[in-house]
């Protein structure tokens, strides 16, 4: 892992997560997979809901790595370590609370469905992505299965085929909101 990462991750360091926007994309892509690792091991913590600096070392890691994916297009190759950190989103709440504002795990849910699904146009990484994609739309999140509810209609124009399996989910999720 870059060692900027290594630092700003296993030490949670808020001071210095801003400095991994100053690495260029290209010198951080080999790093993104283990990174990924490790933010799960840490937004799974016992105290990840209550601990603001650990959530704000997550959200700017998690920015910073979608953004890498995007621009050196590698999604491909990081797939399998995003989707498990999404999946691993669903162990926790991601109901609002009553203020509307998304929790930590929902807001990590959201970074990643966005930079997953955005490649609906490519099917290894749709087989990975949809099975997680379908259980986020009975988690009570109301945006985040709107969300998911439009990139699934993208997936369902490209490549029908991978949505088939889970067309009873999708069908009970349209008619709960009705």
């Amino acid at each position: 892992m870059h060692q900027l990462f290594r630092l700003v991750l296993g030490q949670k360091n808020l001071s210095r997560a801003g400095d991994l926007f100053s690495l260029d994309d290209s010198e951080i892509e080999d790093s993104l997979t283990e990174a990924l690792e490790q933010i799960k091991i840490i937004s799974s913590s016992s105290d990840y809901q209550t601990n603001s600096n650990d959530q704000a070392v997550v959200e700017i890691c998690v920015t910073r790595i979608t953004t890498a994916i995007r621009e050196t297009e590698s999604i491909e190759r990081h797939a399998k370590a995003l989707v498990g950190l999404w999946d691993s989103c669903l162990e926790h709440n991601l109901r609002p609370s009553g203020k509307d504002e998304d929790t930590p795990h929902a807001k990590i849910a959201s970074d990643i469905m966005s930079c997953i699904l955005q490649n609906y146009d490519r099917p290894p990484v749709m087989a990975l992505a949809i099975p997680i994609a379908v259980k986020f739309l009975h988690r009570g999140n109301k945006e985040l299965c709107r969300n998911m509810s439009n990139y699934l209609s993208l997936v369902a124009i490209t490549k029908a085929d991978l949505l088939a399996d889970h067309t009873e989910v999708i069908v009970k999720s349209i008619l709960q909101v009705w």
